[in-house]
């Protein structure tokens, strides 16, 4: 489980798993035609998932549904984790999975990482005493690695306040505030008290070119607990100003700022070795940008200096390209300012950029903390081309060479028919009537693709009805909420959770503190695919669509309703999910299971299809294509491997991947 700050839950892998499988090691394909099938335990009829249905030519991020959890699901108004300095409108949902939940959490002070900036609330530490944001960028050359060979993992230096916004009016009574909680972005604010007027707005977007702080009337305060070695003479850039400086680290850096109104160059003031003071009460923008590229890199940060990232927006589309099918998704940013914007892709995004994206390459490349190298480029959208979409992939063995594999020999069915006879002869209910979502999920799971290898692959009807008539009975308590820890909707940060973290945070690897949501809920969205394939009839009885619907907003929703977030755990910048919930952690947020990962984007795709929701399907097969990209960057690595350290490759996986360090453990 994620918990406080550096630990994290051990999630059991895909290898663990009896009789359910990952992505990187068993993927599935396309069930056989309708097959009518009857016993003396039920009847019932499978559903073709051989049709093609057609995703929206425009953008397949469309509305699931505009409902809350089904009556049966409680509401709960008293969740044990405040909103604390969130402010805007609180009747939305609220992102609890995202980059920058460490500035609303608890101690407010841990960093949040944008790639390849971190920035941190300084609240009166280091050697400049600030109360401002804090910025860090760190070099591959400054990681600490663990013991061993390889190292068992490494980890980037935090606290290093190489720069820092701040403003001279603020001190101990100062507020941070956030509002504008988004999927790729937020507003963190500093006021020198509660309830008085920011001083100071950060834009926070990740993959950010420049770390921007919007000042309001306030006297700025340029900081450095690295020490200023130089600062240079003013530079006019158009209306904006700049300063070159030098770190006791020897490391340069670009001051820029851009006022609302006339300005004078001479108003900024290196007054000691941690403090650059600006005049009072000025209005405009001061943009701060790590330069490692000399000259060159100088004059593509003079190009785009003035303007910054607000907001962003995905959108996507696929299409077919001979015999496969393309996948191409964009994000597209919101701007203030009139120049071209600069921003950061990670190398999984560069690997795949389209034609338009690739020219807009710069030669700025600055280190991330685990995430490669990542490179500037000026652009307001930047997108990205999967060739080759797993459209093939259904519930029968599957691989990208072979296709789908369902012909077995009679040696090997028998040995499917005696295992299963064996398997669902068991206690389905001790299995998957338990005290965790988790655990009870897995089960389910498990069972259900035993059913469907008997019936589909074994073409056992008799033991499939059996089995299958079982599997509807134990899912069902979940629907209808009886389980020993029943769902609640909670009405604070909006989302189904368990209620046995209300009174224990530490419950279900942290379900309620939302942990870990794509694992537990991705083994009850495949189960009710499997259901729905073999009984069609089961979709409209009762709430069972609804139920699952709900699972598939929590933790996957298409669009930000007014329920449920917009993608609480994928994160489309990364190209994978994070499992860390409302934890506050000195590392930031992390994931383990990477397979349990792609099993939860499998889980949409194949109820996707189910439902004949060809969107949800169609977003199903861009995120295990993308994942298919980003894990071996970025968690799977071979030999070859550039974008982890190679102190480190040589333990393959990566074992816990944070924002801040990987521990093979």
């Amino acid at each position: 489980m994620s918990k406080p700050y550096n630990t994290v839950r051990t999630t059991p892998e895909a290898s663990d798993m009896t009789s359910t499988h990952s992505l990187e090691t068993a993927q599935l394909s396309q069930p056989p035609s309708p097959l009518s099938i009857s016993s003396s335990a039920s009847t019932f009829t499978t559903t073709s998932t051989t049709a093609i249905m057609t995703p929206s030519s425009e953008n397949i991020f469309t509305i699931i549904s505009s409902d809350s959890a089904p009556p049966q699901i409680p509401h709960n108004a008293a969740h044990p984790v405040p909103r604390l300095g969130i402010i805007g409108d609180l009747t939305k949902p609220l992102e609890t999975n995202k980059f920058y939940a460490n500035f609303f959490l608890s101690t407010q002070t841990q960093p949040v990482w944008t790639h390849p900036y971190s920035l941190q609330w300084s609240h009166g530490t280091g050697n400049a005493g600030s109360w401002g944001i804090s910025i860090s960028h760190i070099d591959r050359n400054q990681l600490s690695f663990g013991p061993g060979s390889p190292a068992q993992f490494f980890i980037n230096p935090i606290g290093i306040q190489s720069m820092i916004l701040s403003a001279a009016e603020l001190g101990a009574s100062t507020t941070l505030t956030t509002d504008t909680l988004q999927a790729f972005s937020a507003n963190a604010h500093l006021s020198p008290s509660g309830g008085a007027s920011p001083l100071i707005t950060f834009p926070l977007v990740q993959g950010m070119g420049f770390v921007t702080g919007v000042y309001n009337g306030a006297t700025p305060l340029i900081q450095s607990s690295v020490f200023f070695r130089s600062v240079g003479s003013p530079i006019m850039v158009g209306s904006t100003c700049k300063y070159q400086v030098t770190l006791e680290d020897g490391k340069s850096w670009l001051i820029y700022v851009t006022p609302d109104g006339n300005y004078n160059a001479a108003g900024f003031k290196l007054t000691n070795n941690t403090s650059v003071v600006g005049p009072a009460g000025f209005n405009g923008i001061i943009q701060i940008a790590k330069n490692p590229a000399g000259a060159s890199g100088e004059s593509i940060y003079d190009q785009a200096a003035g303007s910054y990232a607000t907001t962003a927006t995905i959108s996507a589309y696929t299409q077919p390209n001979g015999s496969n099918t393309t996948g191409t998704y964009t994000l597209s940013w919101t701007k203030q300012g009139t120049r071209p914007l600069l921003m950061f892709a990670l190398p999984h995004h560069v690997q795949s950029f389209d034609g338009a994206t690739a020219a807009a390459k710069t030669n700025i490349t600055l280190q991330t903390t685990t995430k490669g190298m990542a490179t500037a480029i000026l652009a307001n959208q930047m997108t990205m081309v999967e060739p080759n979409l797993p459209v093939g992939m259904g519930f029968a063995p599957w691989t990208p060479t072979q296709g789908t594999v369902r012909i077995m020999s009679a040696g090997t069915i028998q040995a499917i028919n005696n295992a299963a006879t064996i398997e669902l002869a068991q206690n389905m209910s001790s299995q998957t009537n338990l005290n965790s979502m988790y655990f009870s999920g897995k089960g389910l799971a498990k069972f259900a693709f035993i059913v469907y290898t008997v019936h589909d692959i074994a073409n056992n009807p008799t033991l499939a009805a059996s089995g299958l008539a079982a599997l509807k009975t134990e899912f069902n308590r979940f629907v209808q909420n009886q389980q020993q820890n029943p769902l609640v909707y909670d009405d604070n940060w909006k989302g189904v959770v368990s209620s046995a973290g209300y009174t224990n945070s530490g419950a279900d690897f942290g379900n309620t503190y939302y942990n870990d949501h794509h694992f537990h809920y991705g083994y009850f969205v495949y189960t009710a695919a499997v259901i729905g394939y073999l009984d069609p009839t089961w979709l409209g009885q009762g709430t069972n669509k609804a139920w699952v619907q709900m699972l598939v907003k929590d933790y996957a929703n298409s669009w930000p309703g007014d329920y449920f977030p917009f993608s609480r755990s994928f994160d489309w910048y990364h190209g994978h999910s994070w499992a860390k919930g409302l934890y506050e952690s000195g590392d930031g947020k992390d994931e383990e299971s990477s397979s349990e990962d792609t099993f939860a984007s499998y889980a949409i795709k194949m109820w996707g299809h189910v439902i004949q929701d060809a969107n949800m399907e169609a977003r199903g097969n861009l995120m295990l294509a993308i994942q298919a990209r980003s894990l071996p960057a970025y968690f799977l690595m071979a030999s070859s491997n550039t974008n982890q350290p190679p102190q480190f490759i040589g333990n393959k996986v990566t074992g816990i991947l944070f924002e801040n360090k990987a521990d093979h453990a």
